[in-house]
């Protein structure tokens, strides 16, 4: 247990949770992926104010991601974080296709999950 707590660089976790959840706010910004995005899950604009529960959510799920990959630089672990990784991006998938998403729409949120990952390695690196 001390070690998912102790060893851990709380710096990077955090910058890296703060990096990705600021991505996400471009990511699925109408500048980059939003339109398409919200046409392939079935979405309005009308719907674009995202709920603050939703935010939430996202936000905890990505200081998890992020703590996980910093228990896994505790321990030189990269291979596993890239596992973990891939995991959830293929989960996001599977979810994708079972709830008939646009295949664009499933690209987005997978694909999302793979840069936030890349983003807290990177924060590991530098920090």
């Amino acid at each position: 247990m001390e070690q998912i707590l102790v060893d851990v660089n709380w710096t990077a976790v955090i910058v890296g949770a703060i990096a990705a959840f600021a991505l996400g706010s471009f990511w699925y910004s109408p500048k980059m992926f939003g339109k398409k995005w919200m046409k392939g899950v079935g979405l309005t604009a009308k719907d674009a104010n995202s709920p603050a529960h939703a935010l939430f959510a996202q936000a905890v799920s990505t200081f998890l991601l992020a703590w996980v990959i910093g228990v896994t630089a505790t321990t030189n672990s990269l291979s596993l974080a890239i596992l973990i990784a891939l995991t959830l991006s293929v989960t996001i998938k599977a979810n994708g296709l079972w709830a008939q998403k646009s295949r664009y729409a499933i690209a987005v949120e997978s694909s999302y999950i793979l840069v936030m990952a890349v983003i807290m390695i990177a924060a590991h690196a530098l920090f």
